[in-house]
C-alpha cells in the first residue's frame, strides 16, 4: 500500500458529509477535492464550525457516513475493510490534536513507544526512536516525566512526536497549537514544522491562524463545504 512514486500521498475526490439536526439537514461538505503530496504542508483554513475537523476525521478514516472517494498511499478506502482501514491509518497517518490526549500514566517516553509496540516495532528500536524525537523537540531531559508533570507546551511537543512515532506519510494536526498561549503556541509549531519536514512526512493542518499559516508551503480555505 505504498504511494506510487511521485504520486500523491492523500486524494481525496467529491468529499460529503451531510448531518441531521432537529430534521434539518447540514451539508458541511460538498464535493471536496485535495490532493497531497509527499512532504508537503498544507495548511487548512477556515473559522469554526466551517468543517475542518470533519474532514481531517475522513482522510484519517475515523468515521464513516461519507460520500465521495478517499485514497490513502494509492489505495482507495472505500474497497477496505475495518481492519484494512485500521492497518491503513496506523502504517501512513499520525495525528496531532488541539488537546494533547497523552496516556496520564504513562510517561513521556512510554506514550511516544507504545503505538510502534502496537505496530510490530521491537523495544529497543522503539526506545531509540522516542528519544531521537523528544531530544529534537527539546525534552531529552524530560523523558520519564508525566503529562501531570509537564508543562502545555511540553505535553504537545510529547504528543507530536507521538504521531511521527512510526514515521507517517501524512500528519493531520487538528489546531494543534489551539490549547496554548501565543507565544507558546509559536514555539510549539515552529518546532512542529521542522520536525515534520525534517522527517520527510507531509502534512494537513486545520488551523484558523492566518499567521500560522503562512508558514506552511500551501493554504486552503475551507468556505460553504467547498475548498477555495
Amino acid at each position: 500500500m505504498n504511494s506510487p512514486a511521485n504520486g500523491p500521498v492523500v486524494r481525496i475526490t467529491g468529499l460529503t458529509r451531510s448531518f441531521e439536526q432537529g430534521g434539518v439537514r447540514i451539508d458541511v461538505l460538498r464535493g471536496v477535492d485535495l490532493e497531497i503530496r509527499p512532504g508537503e504542508i498544507v495548511a487548512l483554513l477556515g473559522p469554526s464550525g466551517s468543517g475542518k475537523s470533519t474532514m481531517l476525521q475522513a482522510i484519517g478514516l475515523l468515521e464513516g457516513g461519507f460520500g465521495g472517494r478517499i485514497e490513502i498511499a494509492g489505495t482507495d478506502a472505500s474497497t477496505l475493510d475495518g481492519d484494512e482501514r485500521t492497518a491503513l491509518r496506523r502504517d501512513h497517518l499520525g495525528f496531532v490534536y488541539q488537546f494533547h490526549h497523552l496516556l496520564p500514566d504513562f510517561t513521556a517516553i512510554e506514550n511516544v513507544v507504545l503505538p510502534q509496540l502496537v505496530a510490530g516495532r521491537a523495544q529497543a528500536e522503539a526506545q531509540a526512536r522516542a528519544i531521537e524525537l523528544l531530544s529534537a523537540l527539546g525534552l531529552g531531559q524530560r523523558l520519564e516525566h508525566r503529562p501531570s508533570q509537564l508543562s502545555g507546551g511540553e505535553q504537545q511537543r510529547v504528543a507530536v512526536a507521538r504521531a511521527l512515532a512510526n514515521k507517517p506519510q501524512l500528519v493531520l494536526a487538528d489546531e494543534p497549537t489551539g490549547n496554548l498561549d501565543e507565544a507558546t503556541a509559536d514555539k510549539v509549531f515552529d518546532q512542529f514544522l521542522k520536525l515534520v519536514r525534517g522527517e520527510g512526512s507531509a502534512a494537513l493542518v486545520a488551523t484558523h491562524n492566518e499567521r500560522l499559516a503562512l508558514g506552511m508551503d500551501r493554504l486552503v480555505r475551507l468556505h460553504e463545504g467547498h475548498l477555495d
